[in-house]
């Protein structure tokens, strides 16, 4: 099965917009920080981080069919059925009706919309960045349901309470770390992946 950096090339072959492969690498390195704190070996680091790049693989060509036409271009890929199956159930209770089971898909159902409200909040920023934003910026961002609409609210606090048995704050200020700690290496992936 390919590594991250393999997948990336996966990921472009269906997704041409820089802001879903920005997504991809984004939500694939918070995953990767969050299973490196949890003292995971480097193989289930890069797994981790796999399978968050590649969990919106459907979405940009397949929108209406997004976590079920994946289950054919992620075979077709060579993925196996359980990294499938760990794509597939972000969409839970959305677009599918795969749960979240293993403490990787708990992590992905939950931080895949937030990375969204600090993607959105750090661009407003002065700096471009999330480096300098504090936890109780990022809350203010949260609290306001007309910033970065888009983004399921319910979902973050679903996830954070039900699946990951965290307090939303802790949620909140563990990705916003691992978004701070990783910026620099997700420019220059895109830098490299972008523009070739």
């Amino acid at each position: 099965m390919k590594n991250f950096n393999e997948s990336i090339e996966v990921l472009k072959k269906y997704n041409k917009e820089p802001f879903h492969i920005e997504h991809g690498i984004t939500v694939g390195s918070v995953l990767g920080w969050f299973a490196k704190n949890a003292g995971m070996s480097d193989e289930e680091v890069e797994y981790w981080k796999t399978v968050g790049l590649l969990h919106d693989i459907d979405f940009e060509m397949y929108p209406e069919e997004h976590c079920k036409k994946c289950v054919e271009l992620l075979k077709n890929e060579g993925y196996d059925d359980e990294f499938i199956k760990s794509v597939c159930s972000h969409g839970f209770g959305h677009c599918v009706d795969v749960e979240p089971s293993k403490e990787m898909e708990k992590v992905l159902f939950t931080v895949d919309e937030l990375t969204g409200i600090i993607f959105a909040a750090a661009k407003m920023r002065p700096s471009k960045s999330c480096t300098d934003m504090e936890l109780s910026s990022l809350k203010k961002k949260f609290k306001d349901k007309r910033f970065a609409a888009g983004c399921d609210r319910e979902v973050i606090k679903l996830g954070a309470e039900k699946y990951m048995q965290m307090d939303l704050d802790e949620v909140l200020n563990k990705t916003l770390e691992a978004m701070k700690e990783n910026e620099a290496g997700i420019r220059e992936l895109l830098g490299e992946h972008i523009n070739d």
